[in-house]
């Protein structure tokens, strides 16, 4: 959700630590993660700004850019919440999410388990029953758990590429420092580090 608070918190078990809400970091979604932890697991993912395999297609709900790619690849926000736990090297265990997510995760992060629970087409999705998406999500996290999960392959570098809706918000975030304009509304930044290359993305977009 938007504001970052869906999940139940009478729901959750004794001993669980929740986060709500947004912490004002470049971690976004992956706020609190750090190297003491096992696994990441990812639910209620989808397909990427951009993309065509769901009408959910964004990546951290803004208007102000079109797509958003990560060294050429249309980047979701999976792409950067498993960059974000990798470089404490933590993997990403299990995905649930639109079936282009779930193809996208496996390629971009070998090792991690996926439920596709829907499926898009055009502005609709086809979508499985409430049972079996729980059914196929227990199992999935079950058989996660087993194995050793995926981490993404780093990178020495990572070219972070903007295409905004107007030319005005491209001028704005070409002024970050080391970015570059590379057209009417495409901005691009190059990072050496995961970290400079989250903190790039939430200045540049002022999220």
């Amino acid at each position: 959700m938007r504001n970052g608070i869906n999940l139940d918190p009478a729901l959750l078990p004794a001993g669980t630590e929740l986060i709500q809400g947004w912490d004002s970091s470049p971690e976004e979604m992956m706020a609190g993660i750090s190297a003491d932890y096992a696994g990441a697991i990812h639910i209620g993912s989808h397909s990427p700004a951009g993309s065509s395999e769901t009408p959910l297609d964004h990546t951290v709900e803004h208007g102000w850019y079109s797509w958003v790619k990560l060294n050429g690849e249309l980047a979701s926000e999976f792409t950067f919440n498993s960059l974000c736990a990798a470089q404490y090297g933590v993997p990403s265990l299990f995905l649930a999410g639109d079936a282009g997510i779930c193809r996208r995760a496996e390629d971009f992060c070998p090792g991690i388990v996926t439920c596709a629970t829907k499926k898009g087409v055009g502005s609709a999705t086809v979508n499985k029953s409430p049972q079996e998406v729980a059914a196929g999500i227990a199992t999935g996290i079950k058989e996660a758990l087993a194995g050793p999960g995926g981490l993404p392959l780093l990178a020495d570098e990572y070219l972070l590429e903007f295409c905004f809706s107007s030319a005005g918000r491209a001028r704005a975030a070409s002024f970050y420092p080391g970015a570059e304009r590379a057209g009417e509304r495409i901005v691009s930044y190059r990072a050496k580090s995961i970290m400079e290359l989250l903190t790039a993305k939430m200045f540049m977009t002022e999220i």
